[in-house]
């Protein structure tokens, strides 16, 4: 008798063997629809996953199609678990798997790590250890359930400085996000209060007390009882996780330790796990987030499989290319390499001006070109590390009647210390601008509200002014004698026929004792100062440099604005962290240089420059056409006065086959 013939035929790494026989019984055409990078993550199902999505690679695209698919594989939606940064990213990806398929995935598992937790501890209150009727503070309510203990623990000495209820939260947060100790996060962050650890230690503890005592979680308690309810494995965690399939973590990049405690904590029973995310685009530190999680993940599971989203739906590739050079500049990463199909572009331009004013120009110049070519102002966006960056460019992008939108940070003048030396300059120009007046004064230690009252009376009624020395005056007086040294300040100011550089110097050396005792952060603040200074070089008197500067400031904040009505074009102006996300067809990066990004703080931690390196990947992959880069050669320093700058070490990194150099000159 003769023996059968059989073909064997090697099965694909993922997917089940079930779905790999018979594809045809899915309504979908997965493998028509996605590239093949894409389908082979979307296809994957049991075991462990690290999908490596570079930039513009379609990753929500793959999520989508990735829960359509466990979905019509017969899979119960409940038992899939989606986690992701926002509401609104888990509702999106749900609400578009709905529509690809039907509205079983409308009952897929899906939310912020922080209201899945909620959403747990309240269902197994008990097995957790609390009482499922628990009140969430959120930041404010927690900031102020600080500051009551702050009030009222009598650690707080009236003669000493000590850090205000938003310090002290951001130091108990980090801590619970991060793992490190408060005394560690205080030393590095806010080393000026050292002298007070032991009051800021006793306050934490009070905090927490507080908190057990009354019921009470804040969003990182949330985290922190999850966690541990999940890895006590009691019986409530077990039932609770053999409901739970698969898991499927967004933006893994972007978690902190908490966060990578509970997506091990969720597998303890099933390792069926997915995470997605960018290496090279992890740039929250600050936040907590850990750029170690997404690194060592193949490390808390041997046996992931790696895949990877390399082909980019966004930029073109000289634009690709020029993120590519970065990447391979990387000390530690996943090895990637972004290409398109698109066709034409642009190489990136890097542009040396001559000095700060001179890039703002350009770029104010550069846009409009591009706005005569027939692009829209709302396709152009100016991209910076640091908030105070573009206060330059934001007087010229007002001078040459550009609009535009800023987000991250504040606009020049909404920054309260910026206001702050304004107003001693406003007086200056004009000494019965009352409400620049009532600012000034506002800022010294014991004048209130009504002693204020009592000195604008006076100085409406002409009974003090700023024509003669105030001691001279018979309303010296009624003038409390601390505030003596503040007249003869604006006196001078008023009589002086100086530049405006000296005078806004002067303002600023009266007004730094009283910054430092304002603001806890005024280390950081104080990088605003110096830029101020450096934009009055721009002006001859006083007159213009006020007139530039008064822009109307918004009623509310760019986060609380509603959306622009259509029509409206705008320019969008962005510190990098706030653009992540987000993509242009032309894109500015300005102040490519190094101290300022690299930022100086930053070059002290191999760590933090190779963050900062991601920052400018980040930037650069949000070109769609066009990239442009600039940096001024000449820098004015409060200290040593006009410096050359060098060019950021992230642009110098790459080979100059990538770019177009050119040196702005008038």
């Amino acid at each position: 008798m003769a023996l059968k013939k059989y073909t064997l035929k090697k099965l694909p790494t993922t997917g089940s063997v079930g779905d790999q026989l018979d594809e045809a019984r899915f309504t979908i055409d997965y493998r028509e629809r996605l590239n093949p990078a894409q389908y082979e993550a979307a296809t994957a199902t049991d075991g462990a996953y690290l999908i490596i999505a570079g930039a513009g690679s379609g990753k929500t695209h793959t999520l989508v199609y990735r829960v359509a698919r466990l979905v019509e594989a017969g899979n119960d939606p409940r038992s899939i678990l989606l986690l992701t940064f926002t509401r609104k990213a888990a509702r999106e990806m749900l609400t578009r798997a709905e529509a690809l398929l039907d509205d079983r995935c409308g009952r897929v598992q899906g939310g912020t790590f922080h209201s899945f937790a909620n959403y747990t501890l309240r269902r197994y209150a008990k097995a957790a250890g609390i009482e499922p009727n628990f009140t969430i503070l959120d930041q404010s309510d927690a900031e102020d359930a600080v500051n009551l203990i702050r009030s009222q623990s009598g650690l707080v000495k009236d003669k000493r400085r000590f850090p205000n209820k938003k310090t002290l939260y951001k130091c108990y947060s980090l801590s619970a996000n991060t793992g490190r100790e408060v005394e560690e996060i205080v030393e590095t962050e806010y080393p000026h209060f050292l002298d007070e650890i032991d009051a800021i230690l006793k306050i934490h503890e009070i905090f927490l007390q507080y908190k057990r005592k009354n019921g009470l979680l804040d969003y990182d308690d949330l985290l922190i009882y999850l966690r541990d309810f999940l890895f006590d494995l009691g019986d409530g965690a077990k039932s609770m996780l053999e409901g739970i399939k698969y898991v499927m973590i967004d933006e893994y990049q972007d978690t902190n330790r908490l966060q990578a405690d509970i997506a091990l904590g969720l597998t303890q029973l099933r390792r069926n796990i997915m995470v997605v995310g960018d290496d090279s685009q992890s740039i929250y530190s600050f936040r907590g987030a850990d750029f170690k999680n997404i690194i060592d993940f193949p490390k808390l599971f041997p046996e992931c499989e790696i895949i990877k989203l390399e082909e980019n739906y966004r930029s073109t590739q000289y634009v690709l290319d020029f993120a590519n050079a970065l990447n391979e500049t990387m000390l530690e990463r996943y090895e990637k390499n972004l290409f398109t199909r698109m066709e034409g572009g642009e190489q990136p331009y890097v542009i040396a001006a001559r000095n700060e004013n001179l890039q703002s120009r350009f770029v104010v110049d550069k846009i409009l070109e591009l706005r005569e070519e027939g692009e829209s102002l709302s396709d152009i966006a100016v991209l910076f590390r640091s908030s105070f960056h573009s206060f330059d460019l934001e007087i010229e992008l007002n001078k040459a009647n550009i609009p535009f939108v800023k987000f991250g940070g504040m606009k020049f003048i909404e920054t309260a210390h910026v206001k702050d030396v304004l107003a001693f300059l406003r007086v200056a120009l004009n000494p019965v601008d009352m409400v620049s007046w009532y600012r000034i004064l506002l800022l010294h230690e014991g004048v209130g509200p009504k002693t204020a009252q009592k000195i604008l009376d006076l100085l409406a009624t002409g009974a003090a002014h700023l024509k003669s020395d105030i001691s001279a005056q018979p309303a010296a007086a009624k003038i409390p004698e601390k505030l003596h040294a503040l007249f003869g300040l604006l006196h001078i100011l008023h009589l002086k026929k100086t530049s405006p550089t000296e005078m806004a110097q002067m303002a600023i050396d009266y007004y730094f004792p009283l910054f430092q005792q304002a603001y806890d952060d005024y280390n950081r603040r104080k990088k605003d100062l110096e830029v101020f200074v450096n934009i009055t070089e721009n002006y001859d008197g006083l007159e213009g440099l006020i007139a530039d500067m008064a822009i109307e400031p918004p009623i509310e904040s760019v986060s609380d604005a509603g959306p622009e009505d259509e029509e409206d074009e705008l320019v969008t102006l962005s510190t990098i962290h706030s653009a992540k996300g987000l993509e242009w067809r032309s894109v500015f990066v300005i102040y490519a240089l190094d101290g300022f990004f690299p930022s100086t703080r930053s070059m002290r931690d191999p760590a933090q420059v190779e963050e900062e390196r991601r920052l400018m990947y980040v930037a650069s992959t949000r070109a769609k056409r066009r990239l442009f880069i600039s940096y001024p050669m000449n820098i004015f320093d409060r200290e040593s006065g006009t410096t050359l700058s060098k060019p950021s070490r992230f642009i110098t990194s790459v080979p100059s086959d990538f770019v177009d150099g050119y040196l702005l000159e008038e």
